[in-house]
């Protein structure tokens, strides 16, 4: 799923800080941040948020649990607008404002 927020007027750090999600690692432009529901890590709402001049795309999934390695890489992770991550998603809406919308 995926937030577009025009006219960004603050740091995408702080920003998403407001929205309960943590900084986790930045790659390039990119920025990883996640929000944990369970004490064990997982589930975990995942983003990764990118700037375009004042434009803030933020692209989520839900982590179920955390990713198997071996002859069968698996990540186990939610990616349909629906559930859980339409409501994270009315969520942010209403965190980020009025300059937010859903990409569809």
């Amino acid at each position: 799923m995926k937030i577009i927020v025009e006219a960004i007027a603050e740091n995408p750090l702080s920003l998403m800080r407001k929205a309960g999600y943590v900084f986790q690692r930045q790659e390039g432009s990119e920025m990883s941040f996640v929000r944990v529901l369970a004490s064990a890590g997982y589930p975990r709402f995942h983003c990764y948020t990118k700037v375009d001049k004042t434009t803030l795309a933020v692209s989520f999934h839900l982590d179920q649990k955390k990713h198997t390695y071996g002859e069968n890489t698996r990540h186990h992770g939610e990616y349909e607008n629906d559930g859980p991550l339409k409501e994270e998603a009315l969520r942010l809406l209403g965190i980020f404002g009025s300059k937010a919308k859903i990409k569809k």
